[in-house]
């Protein structure tokens, strides 16, 4: 009776526990989807995405995707709105749409400054939750007919170690006076030194009144991801990434996506972005030095 008893209760609840496991895959895609870049993936790689990004990135970016998890509340930098399909640090011309390898980057190293810290995914669960991630904002990324950008890569620096101090000189005259990126960073220079690097630059001194009474301050910018964004003072906040002059040469190539930061490809030559990145990798190397106190008290006496 007891054995009885025991095969019917297997035979009963063998199907149940079966169910139960079964309910704990997700099947919220049914089939694959085609992304920009002709990218197939299959659904079974999406569902898996789904899943690593509940594990990892649901707390902060949220259910939706939206950057409204429950951490993100009282965060001094809004984790990103997947939703608006719109991304900062591709290696790509400001605006269009970022590669892969460019996520990857992102996920494996992170950005310093914010909570988005380096996460010690695999390639294959990067490749799963970053196609997930797309379905956030399927107007961007659905389609075979959505391109790509065109990968910026470096040129061969012109400069090279042998020049890197002629390359700070000039980098800091195409800084201020060329690209005039105080308007939105702040200055390092005095009013006596971006004087002279205007008469060398532009043929003749500035006047005392050309001078913008908030150049040693950085300015809170309009962005496109509803909040307006700090551009950082290079010789104390954190940059989100450029580790090397190589990295700050693609930035300031690309610009930064969604954000008051354009690309300078184009605009100022090869050669002065080259030595922009030099100078301003100059300037975060000041970051918690004395040699910083002692620039930012000369500036302060202007």
């Amino acid at each position: 009776m007891k054995k009885n008893l025991k095969n019917l209760l297997i035979v009963t609840l063998l199907p149940l526990l079966s169910m139960t496991f079964i309910s704990c895959e997700d099947h919220t895609f049914r089939e694959g989807k085609i992304f920009a870049g002709g990218q197939y993936v299959e659904a079974k790689d999406l569902n898996k995405g789904k899943m690593i990004y509940m594990d990892y990135c649901m707390a902060c970016h949220g259910v939706n995707g939206d950057g409204k998890g429950v951490s993100a509340k009282g965060m001094a930098v809004p984790p990103r709105d997947f939703t608006q399909g719109i991304y900062k640090f591709g290696n790509v011309l400001s605006g269009e749409l970022l590669h892969d390898d460019d996520i990857e980057r992102i996920i494996k190293h992170g950005l310093k400054g914010t909570a988005m810290l380096p996460w010690d995914m695999s390639k294959r669960q990067i490749y799963m939750v970053w196609n997930y991630i797309k379905t956030f904002s399927p107007d961007t990324w659905v389609g075979k007919e959505k391109k790509l950008g065109d990968k910026i890569l470096p040129s061969k620096d012109p400069f090279g170690l042998a020049h890197k101090s002629s390359a700070i000189e000039k980098g800091k005259e195409v800084y201020h006076i060329v690209a005039q990126c105080q308007t939105c960073h702040r200055g390092y220079a005095t009013k006596h030194e971006l004087s002279e690097m205007n008469k060398k630059v532009n043929g003749e001194p500035l006047d005392a009144s050309e001078f913008d009474n908030e150049m040693y301050q950085v300015k809170l910018q309009e962005s496109e991801y509803n909040v307006k964004t700090l551009p950082p003072d290079f010789t104390w906040h954190h940059v989100r990434t450029g580790d090397s002059v190589e990295e700050l040469y693609i930035r300031i190539s690309a610009g930064v996506g969604g954000t008051a930061m354009p690309s300078w490809k184009d605009t100022i030559s090869d050669e002065e972005i080259w030595a922009v990145a030099h100078y301003v990798n100059s300037l975060i190397s000041l970051k918690d030095t004395p040699a910083r106190a002692i620039l930012m008290q000369k500036l302060k006496n202007q």
